[in-house]
Order: C-alpha cells, then structure tokens, then sequence
C-alpha cells in the first residue's frame, strides 16, 4: 500500500508493462517505497498465464509484480482510457512495453499524455528501439539473446570461442538487466524533475541492455578480425568442476589463489612449474590442467571443499534456489520475507535487496490478484461508487466477483 517510507515515497507509478522487464523494473521502484498501480487487461498479464507449479497463480507473475496495488482497464474503450488520464495527471511515472506503434493507437503516446502532466517521466520499453527496420519486431528475453552473441558466447568452449553450440542463458537474464537500466533511468529522470520542474520521456530497449550487459565484450579494434577471441573467460581452471559428490566452482585467477588451489588439492608442482605461472599460460594449458584437478577433486564432495579451500579459494558448492529460503548468510541479510496473497494464501519471497541508513524500505507485501484494488484505486482518483458500478456496467472494468 501507498507508504511514507523509502526514498521513493509519495512517487506514483503507473506499471502499463506485461512479461518480467517492465514489470520487475515497477518492483524495484516499488522496493524504493513508490507506489505502484499495475493497470491490466480484462485478461491480465500474459506472465499470469505461464505455466506454473503452483495451482492458483504464476510463480513468475508473484515474483515480479510484489508490492504492487493491481488495477483492470480496458483501454480500447473510451471510458478507460478517460479513467487512465485521469490517473496520469497526478501519477510521477508511467511504464510501458507496447511496440512503439501501439502507444499512439491506445491514445497513451508521450506526446498525448504530456499535456495532461508536464511533471510526467514516460518510460517506454521496446525490443529492438523506436527507430530502425526492426522496431516494430517484438523483442523477448531469449531472442535477443541470439540476436546479440550471447548464445554464441554461452555456448562456446573457452579455448575455442567461435565453436561449439550456442545455448541459452536461462533466467531471463536480459529482462532482468534491463529491468534494472530502466528504474536506474527513472530515478535519474526524478532526480533532474526535483531540480527542473519537467518531466521528460525515458527510451530503453532489449537490444541496448543485451549489449550493455557485454560491454566488456563489445569493443571492436581497428584492424582486428571477426574470428577474434571477445570472451572475458579465464581459461578452464575458473569454473564448474565435478567433484566426489555435486558440483564445485572455482575461480583461481590470482596467483595467491592458484598457488592455495594446487597446494590444498595435494599437486603444488602444479603451481611451481613456470609453465601455468600464469593465468594466460594456464588458459592455453586447460586442456593439460584440468583433467589433473578434476581427478584430484573427486577425493571429496563439494560441501567438503568448500570447507577445504575456506577463504583460500574462492569456491562454491552448488546449491538449489530452494536452500537460499533458509540459509543462514540470506537469513542475517533479511532478505526473505513472507507475504499474504488473497488466492494463493501464504508465500515467501524477496525482501528489500537495497538498504538506506536515512530512508528505510518499506516492508514488501504480495502481488497482487487481477483487478483485486480496482475500486479502491478508482475512488481515490475521484470516481464515486455510482460511476464505478457504470464503468463496471460499460465493461470497462471487471464484474465485481473477479475483485
């Protein structure tokens, strides 16, 4: 609910956005103590539709939309429509993730609805960007993935990164990059409206976030050729390694770590032959080495390496997402909270991943089900109960069995 804590609040937010990008990016905002509207179809969120093992909502659709107050409108009708501008001229920020053809088509293009605020920041999420032959191209997590190299990269062996087959990063890890660019950008565009008085219009893409998250990968020198090596991998000896039991990862890099590495696994002539004494060398060796150090980790299990390399190597047993709701280290961070939805019942979930010494978040509390604050948003927009029922009554708003 709309809350006096966190940096952000009194902000109001408008959350237009469908799928995980925008709507994540909302949540962030809504972390910060803004108060976020998340205005859906009759149909909702296509995300409320995904497959899920949980019976009566999405596990996605909880996951990105926390701490939202949820809101039904059709749009395509002109009562809507009128019911939205009248929420926009005293909301701070509205997002979006239309094709950049649909907003003007809706009637929700910047430029129709800065007369109605000035003080607005626009957000618009697109796939590809609002100029170009491929602007009107829906843009998902995945295809730009493959769009933009990383499933090359994903895919490639270390010591032969042009070759190999291209995978898929799973985790939505674009969305959830650019979800973070866009509350990055909203906040910058709040900050200058607290010195200037203006709103103004904030563009990001998938395509700029899919290449902002390679930056260190997309630098392109005079002369170099395309079959160049751009991966920033170090070489076979930093990564995932079978182990006596589960899965061990090592990053060993520094000469300190390598040294503590082969020295804890019983091989220090390993560290001593000036042959891998760098991590370069090492890199071109892997084919040599890494046989030698997976032979030499099955000796333990990964739990008892961990323990083994201590602060000496930097390692990690690799655990299920399940043990994170429990593990002592998240617990002590508060970042796990637990949270009432009225379908589901109770579920727990992330909590406030940032923290503010003068301005503390407030706490987060579940998404919400389709439509479940309509009325209660509309009142506090000035519309009376009798023109609530008539919006009903027009369609423009779900029966309220559906609230």
């Amino acid at each position: 609910m709309p809350t006096d804590s966190g940096p952000l609040s009194g902000i109001q937010v408008l959350d237009l956005s469908s799928y995980i990008a925008g709507p994540y990016a909302c949540s962030l905002l809504a972390d910060l103590g803004a108060d976020v509207i998340k205005i859906e179809p009759h149909g909702g969120d296509t995300l409320r539709q995904y497959p899920s093992t949980l019976d009566s909502e999405s596990r996605g659709f909880l996951g990105m939309n926390r701490s939202k107050r949820g809101l039904v409108l059709d749009l395509k009708q002109p009562e809507g429509l009128a019911a939205l501008l009248r929420l926009v001229r005293t909301a701070d920020v509205l997002v979006h993730n239309f094709r950049p053809s649909v907003p003007v088509r809706l009637g929700v293009a910047y430029e129709q609805l800065k007369p109605e605020n000035p003080r607005l920041i626009y957000c618009a999420l697109t796939g590809y960007g609002e100029s170009g032959p491929l602007k009107d191209k829906a843009g998902y997590d995945q295809v730009l993935q493959s769009f933009t190299g990383i499933c090359t990269f994903q895919g490639a062996p270390a010591a032969e990164p042009q070759s190999g087959q291209p995978e898929i990063v799973r985790g939505s890890v674009v969305d959830f990059y650019a979800a973070s660019l866009l509350a990055y950008g909203v906040s910058s565009a709040l900050y200058r409206r607290e010195r200037t008085g203006e709103g103004q219009y904030v563009g990001l893409s998938l395509l700029g976030a899919a290449l902002a998250m390679q930056s260190g990968r997309f630098v392109w020198a005079r002369g170099e050729g395309a079959d160049r090596d751009r991966d920033l991998r170090s070489g076979g000896i930093s990564g995932l390694h079978p182990t006596g039991d589960g899965a061990l990862y090592i990053s060993a890099n520094t000469p300190h770590f390598w040294r503590s590495l082969c020295t804890l696994i019983g091989l220090p002539e390993l560290a001593d032959n000036p042959k891998y004494d760098t991590v370069r060398k090492r890199a071109k060796c892997a084919a040599e080495i890494v046989p030698v150090i997976r032979n030499a980790l099955l000796a333990r299990t990964a739990l008892d390496w961990e323990k083994v390399f201590g602060e000496q190597v930097p390692c990690c047993a690799v655990r299920p997402i399940e043990e994170m709701f429990d593990h002592p280290q998240v617990l002590a961070q508060g970042l796990v909270a637990s949270m009432e939805h009225p379908r589901l019942g109770s579920y727990r979930g992330l909590r406030k991943p940032l923290k503010f010494s003068a301005t503390p978040c407030p706490e987060p509390f579940a998404a919400p089900a389709l439509g479940q604050h309509t009325d209660e948003i509309l009142a506090s927009a000035g519309y009376a109960a009798d023109e609530i029922e008539k919006l009903r009554g027009l369609g423009v708003i779900p029966p309220r069995e559906t609230n």
